[in-house]
């Protein structure tokens, strides 16, 4: 028997396609560089585990802080790995006024807090790149316009305008709904004072590439505006706003935390981060110290591992620094 010719026609086609994408994808800058990376690698497994935490927080946590029926105001102030006095239940995290568990409310509030900041984010991605897309390539009035309402509302701090916006929505939003509605009307909020950013950067970026030579031959066979803004332009801006994107997740997170600890965030049914860091505040000179510190802490932790892995990714798909 001979031997088959790795080279040969059939030895490549039976080489598997999924094996050789792997391949190259180990075997990129990219992951060369984050392999190395000691910053990237611990910010992106602390990041993952908290996602995953939140994500399976109903198989992860004990019990579901939330629903009446499982707490006991018996456990209430309990504090970290002790047992309770009356019923001897203990806590890893210890246990809040109410007798719940402190671990389990991190996990069910982490999932409110990381919806809330992927979907403003989202949000504020798509509006920035439409509006940017626009200012850049049409230009004249239209980028006027849309230039000059994002610098007015760059001389306001993002987080008033994200409570004047909450506030103006909370306002129009009939009584009984209003709880229901808070989560999407604090995403609402959180995305329309971070669109700015977004749009910025990509009509910047619009501008450089629609005088390049590929949209002048676009527009020659007939391509219409829209088609190449999205077809064209679009897959060659999205790294900017990949990096933007990240760094604002983080704050997006600290933004709910912020309005939720202000009292105009999550409703109380539904507590994220910030509601449980507004409920611990008012027990620490009381020495109740980790109804605070545990949220606390695990907001500063996630907050700061996206942030830092957001800081690499922008070094990293910068050409100039490679």
């Amino acid at each position: 028997m001979t031997s088959q010719d790795p080279a040969s026609p059939v030895a490549r086609e039976t080489t598997p396609g999924a094996n050789s994408r792997l391949r190259r994808a180990l075997d990129s800058d990219f992951m060369y560089a984050f392999l190395r990376s000691p910053v990237a690698l611990v910010s992106a497994v602390v990041s993952l585990t908290l996602i995953l935490a939140a994500v399976f927080a109903p198989i992860v946590a004990t019990t579901n802080p939330f629903d009446p029926s499982t707490l006991n105001l018996m456990n209430g102030f309990t504090p970290p790995m002790e047992a309770n006095a009356f019923t001897g239940a203990t806590f890893i995290m210890g246990a809040d006024d109410q007798g719940r568990d402190v671990f389990s409310t991190i996990l069910y509030g982490m999932r409110i807090s990381l919806f809330v900041g992927f979907a403003a984010v989202l949000f504020a991605v798509v509006l920035g790149i439409v509006l940017g897309l626009l200012a850049g390539y049409f230009g004249g009035w239209t980028e006027s316009i849309i230039m000059r309402a994002a610098d007015v509302q760059l001389t306001f701090p993002s987080i008033l305008v994200a409570m004047l916006i909450f506030g103006i929505a909370k306002g129009i939003t009939p009584v009984e709904y209003r709880d229901q509605m808070a989560i999407w009307v604090l995403i609402l909020a959180i995305g329309l004072s971070d669109w700015v950013q977004f749009a910025r950067v990509v009509r910047g970026a619009t501008l450089v590439e629609k005088s390049k030579d590929y949209v002048a031959a676009a527009r020659l066979i007939g391509r219409r505006p829209f088609a190449i803004m999205v077809r064209h332009i679009l897959p060659n801006i999205l790294s900017p706003v990949l990096v933007i994107a990240t760094i604002s997740l983080a704050l997006a997170i600290i933004a709910e935390a912020t309005l939720s600890f202000l009292g105009v965030g999550a409703p109380p049914t539904q507590p994220s981060l910030g509601t449980l860091i507004r409920i611990g505040q008012g027990f620490l000179f009381s020495g109740e110290w980790w109804i605070l510190f545990f949220p606390a802490c695990t907001l500063l932790g996630l907050a700061l591992s996206v942030n830092l892995l957001g800081d690499w990714l922008r070094d990293a798909l910068n050409p100039r620094l490679k």
